[in-house]
This record gives C-alpha cells, sequence and structure tokens, in this order.
C-alpha cells in the first residue's frame, strides 16, 4: 500500500464536529474500560465506506509503564486495536452486520511508519473496501499523528455470533 494514497489528508479533517462521542460509540463497540481505543468519530459516511475517528492518549493509558519504560510507545497492536474498533463502528453503524459485534479476520500488509507517545491524538481513517453480507468485511486503514503516517495496513472482519 504506498504512502502516498491517503484516504484522507489528515489536514482536512474537521476534529470541532463529532459524529459520535464516546457514549454513541458504546452503543455500536462492545469494548469497555482499558480496551476501549477511541475516543470520538468525526466522519462517518455509508456512501463511500468511510470513517474518520480518533483516540487522545495521556500519560495514564495502561501501556505507558511497561511498554518502553522511560520512552514510552503505544504499541503497533493497540494501534491495530484501534482502527479495528473504528472498522468495527462503520460495519455496525452503517449496517453491514446488523447486530452481530465485528471481530478481526485478519490483518495484511501493515505496516508502522512512526511512533504514538501519551498525549498524542491517533486519528484513524478506514474505508470498506470489500463487503460480503453476513461473512466478510474488507477494510483499508490509515493512522495519524499529525500530519504523519504512524500505521497502515488492511483488515478483515467477521461477523462474531452474538452471545446471550
Amino acid at each position: 500500500m504506498p504512502t502516498k494514497d491517503l484516504i484522507v489528508d489528515p489536514a482536512t479533517i474537521d476534529f470541532d464536529t463529532i459524529s459520535a462521542d464516546l457514549e454513541a460509540i458504546r452503543a455500536y463497540n462492545p469494548q469497555r474500560f482499558e480496551m476501549e481505543h477511541l475516543t470520538a468519530i468525526v466522519h462517518d459516511d455509508a456512501e463511500s465506506g468511510l470513517v474518520i475517528a480518533y483516540k487522545d492518549t495521556s500519560d495514564q493509558e495502561f501501556w505507558v509503564r511497561g511498554h518502553m519504560p522511560g520512552m514510552p510507545l503505544m504499541p503497533g497492536v493497540i494501534m491495530c486495536e484501534a482502527a479495528a474498533q473504528a472498522c468495527s463502528y462503520l460495519a455496525r453503524s452503517q449496517g453491514l452486520v446488523g447486530e452481530r459485534p465485528l471481530g478481526f479476520g485478519g490483518l495484511d500488509d501493515v505496516r508502522f511508519r512512526g511512533p504514538v507517545r501519551p498525549g498524542d491524538r491517533l486519528v484513524i481513517a478506514a474505508q470498506r473496501v470489500k463487503y460480503r453480507p453476513g461473512a466478510m468485511v474488507v477494510f483499508r486503514f490509515q493512522c495519524f499523528v499529525g500530519q504523519t503516517l504512524v500505521c497502515e495496513g488492511q483488515m478483515r472482519g467477521v461477523p462474531l455470533p452474538v452471545v446471550d
């Protein structure tokens, strides 16, 4: 995935208009407590299959104390989890999987291109690439800190069975 093929120019994102705050995200995503990795959704467009979300990080994140003591960095797996949560929100808010939660089906072509530190805003742009109703949704995603692309890749989401 070439880095110049941006899903969105991060300089054009309007952070003043929130489409979904944390409570609205919780209506679609089941993650709670330390596993909630989205702060807000600022763009959700079913026609283009695009969502833009962000996670404001702080020095209180569970990974800060142990991931590179003295130089804390957000683990790449957490960047991917934040992107997965944005993709899950997209799939559920746009009615692609009904009431079923979306689970990881796989990651492809993931590249980590820069650090995310406590205090950074991790911005996630995710776009639907392919959709098979009831079976799978494929997304491409890019994560930014400011204007810098820090992570990108492709992921597959699969609807999980609803557990009573």
